[in-house]
């Protein structure tokens, strides 16, 4: 569980949070359009899981 809070805190992952709630936000109250939401949610979540997969095959690959 420890592990866990600490892989949330980490900058990347507030980074993401935020950025994620904010264009939500944005989208609900009608300054975004629906469309360049997804567009922008999409670069975001692909970043951030794209690093993580980064990350975790160096990782991997260090273990070895």
């Amino acid at each position: 569980m420890r592990e866990a809070l600490t892989k949330l805190i980490k900058v990347k992952t507030i980074v993401t949070l935020i950025l994620t709630v904010v264009f939500a936000y944005l989208c609900c109250v009608g300054k975004v359009e629906a469309k360049e939401f997804v567009t922008v949610f999409t670069v975001i979540i692909a970043f951030y899981f794209g690093t993580q997969h980064e990350k975790e095959n160096k990782t991997n690959g260090a273990d070895e």
